[in-house]
């Protein structure tokens, strides 16, 4: 018997998979994450499923709720790393709990990318549609890039279903720095850096150029 409660419900024809590995998915991440980050990783599945209905894709729901429920678990402690970022924690905890439901290799494959390549903008929208929507709903859901997008009763929809919590800006900016502070270098080149210097005014991010030019080449 499950102890967390599996949506059932159904916004604009989007629903989660009735699986038996949808609701173990629901099982491990209700039990690895806060409530902050399973509502929205539950939202990002909602909104990228619906970006997909209007893009036109097919893809296969169940992977796309594992891509998206397990995308932010990397920040959890206890499945952080000292030194990979968050987003391959995170892959990596999904392509371990699909291994043991027997998923083809292949789909394990579009899973994992599409959680590691979440927060990589420009790439992900021309990929399989499993990597493309993860990213989809989460740059809805954290950024807002696509709000005009949905009609104002879907976004309510899926925010009464899964809440944001009144700061919800400020709590997932912190919510991010908690899952990385204790390995910035892991930043270096991507939107997490963003995140350590708004925290830490001294922080020194690292700098491209500086390494090309700090290498053992000459000239």
């Amino acid at each position: 018997m499950t102890r967390h409660h599996h949506f059932t419900g159904t916004i604009d024809g989007i629903t989660i998979p009735d699986s038996a590995l949808a609701r173990a998915i629901t099982e491990f991440v209700r039990d690895t994450e806060t409530d902050l980050l399973f509502n929205h990783s539950s939202r990002v599945y909602f909104f990228g499923a619906l970006a997909g209905q209007q893009r036109g894709l097919s893809f296969n729901p169940e992977l796309l709720y594992a891509a998206t429920m397990f995308h932010d678990v990397g920040l959890m402690p206890a499945h952080s790393s000292p030194n990979l970022r968050f987003e391959v924690d995170g892959a990596n905890a999904a392509r371990d709990f699909l291994t043991s439901y027997r998923i083809d290799p292949s789909d394990i494959e579009k899973v994992w990318t599409g959680i590691a390549l979440h927060t990589t903008p420009g790439i992900p929208e021309f990929m399989h549609p499993v990597v493309a929507l993860t990213t989809a709903g989460v740059e809805m859901d954290v950024l807002g890039l696509t709000y005009d997008r949905y009609a104002d009763a879907t976004r309510e929809a899926v925010v009464s279903a899964f809440p944001r919590t009144p700061a919800f800006k400020e709590d997932i900016i912190q919510a991010f720095y908690d899952g990385i502070r204790h390995k910035p270098d892991t930043t270096f080149g991507n939107v997490k850096a963003d995140v350590i210097a708004d925290k830490e005014p001294h922080f020194h991010r690292g700098n491209f150029c500086s390494v090309i030019r700090c290498s053992h080449w000459h000239g």
